[in-house]
C-alpha cells in the first residue's frame, strides 16, 4: 500500500513512517519541517515539504495517488494552546480541512488521525474508557475533539473512513536507534527532563506539586513511541480490512507521576536532574490513564515498550551521545 504521513517528519510521525516501511508499505513523508528534521527522514521515503495550510502545495502532494494518509501535522502544546488559541485553532481546524477536501479531491479513502485522550478533560473516572463524556480542559483539546467530529461527518457524507488513536504522553525513541534527530522545542516531560539531564537547560520545571495524588504532582499515561507507530499501521490495516471507521484509547493503564518519573530519570541517567516546583499550568487535570481495551479487542495492540525503564533508557540513549 502507499501512504502518505502528513508530519511525518516530526518526533511521532518519524517513527510512524519507520514503522509503516517496516511493513512493507511505500511512503511519502508531507511535512513543513517546523517542529520536524531532516535528519529524521529515511531514504526508502519520498518526501515533499509543505504546509497543510498551503492547499495547492497540499492537493500536488496528494495527486501522486494514495491508499490512505496518517495526519499527525497538528501543534500538541496544552499549554501553549491556552495562551494562543487562534493559532491552534488555524493549523488544527483549517489545516484539518484542507487535508479532508484535498482527499476528497484525490480519491483518498482511509485516514489514521493522530488524536488525544485531552478530548476527555478532567476525568470522571478512571482508567479512561472512549464513552467517557468528552469536556477538554484545555484549547489544545478542543481542537482535536473538533478535528474527530469533522472526520465523523466526512465518514457519513464523502465515504472516508477513518480511525481517531487517543494518546496521552508520547514518550521513548525508537528502541533500535534509528531515530537521532531530537524533537525541536519539546514540551513534554521526557525530552525536558533529558535537556536537563544533558545540561542542555538549567533545571526542570515540575508544574504544580499539591494535586490529590500521592505526592502531589501529575500522573500521566506515557506510551511508548515505538507502541504508538505500531498501533497507527494496525488501524490502517483494521479500516483496510474492516471498511468502517474507529475511535480507540491507547493506554499503558497504568499512570506515573512527574516526581516518579524525574526520580526515574535520574536513576537511568546517573544525573542529578535539578528540579523546581512552580505554579500549575491552566488546564492541567490531576491524573489521567486511559483504558485500552477496545485497542486490544479491535486491532490487537497492547503496549509493549511503555514500561518506565525503556521510555527512559531510550530517550537518554539519543540525548547522552548528543554530548559526545
Amino acid at each position: 500500500m502507499k501512504i502518505l504521513v502528513i508530519g511525518g517528519a516530526g518526533y511521532i510521525g518519524c517513527h510512524v513512517a519507520r514503522e509503516f516501511l517496516d511493513k512493507g508499505h511505500a511512503v511519502e513523508v508531507f511535512d513543513n519541517l517546523s517542529s520536524g528534521c531532516r535528519e529524521n527522514l529515511f531514504g526508502e521515503a519520498g518526501f515533499t515539504e509543505g504546509d497543510i495550510l498551503d492547499y495547492a502545495a497540499l492537493r500536488r502532494a496528494m495527486d501522486a495517488g494514495f491508499d490512505g494518509l496518517v495526519h499527525l501535522a497538528a501543534f500538541k502544546a496544552a499549554g501553549e494552546s491556552m495562551l494562543c488559541p487562534e493559532k491552534y485553532s488555524v493549523n488544527n481546524i483549517a489545516g484539518t480541512i484542507n487535508i479532508l477536501n484535498a482527499a476528497c479531491e484525490t480519491g483518498i479513502p482511509r485516514i489514521v488521525f493522530s488524536s488525544s485522550a485531552a478530548v476527555y478533560g478532567e476525568p470522571q473516572y478512571v482508567p479512561i474508557d472512549e464513552q467517557h463524556p468528552k469536556e477538554p480542559e484545555n484549547f489544545y483539546g478542543h481542537t482535536k475533539l473538533a478535528i474527530e467530529q469533522l472526520l465523523g461527518w466526512y465518514d457519513k457524507l464523502k465515504g472516508i473512513r477513518h480511525a481517531s488513536l487517543r494518546y496521552f504522553n508520547a514518550a521513548g525513541y525508537d528502541v533500535k536507534g534509528r531515530v537521532r534527530g531530537l524533537e525541536k522545542n519539546p514540551a513534554n516531560l521526557l525530552p525536558v527532563t533529558m535537556e536537563a539531564a544533558a545540561g542542555m537547560r538549567e533545571k526542570l520545571e515540575i508544574f504544580g506539586n499539591d494535586y490529590d495524588t500521592d505526592d502531589g504532582t501529575c500522573i500521566r499515561d506515557y506510551i511508548h513511541v515505538n507502541d504508538l507507530a505500531d498501533a497507527h499501521v494496525r488501524a490502517f490495516d483494521f479500516l483496510t480490512t474492516n471498511g468502517q471507521s474507529l475511535t480507540v484509547n491507547l493506554g499503558s493503564e497504568s499512570g506515573v507521576s512527574v516526581m516518579t518519573m524525574v526520580e526515574a530519570a535520574r536513576q537511568v541517567t546517573g544525573r542529578d536532574i535539578p528540579a523546581q516546583i512552580a505554579g500549575r499550568r491552566p488546564g492541567d487535570p490531576a491524573k489521567l490513564v486511559a483504558s485500552s481495551a477496545l485497542a486490544k479487542k479491535h486491532l490487537g495492540w497492547e503496549a509493549r515498550y511503555s514500561d518506565v525503564v525503556t521510555l527512559l533508557d531510550s530517550t537518554w540513549k539519543v540525548y547522552k551521545d548528543l554530548q559526545g
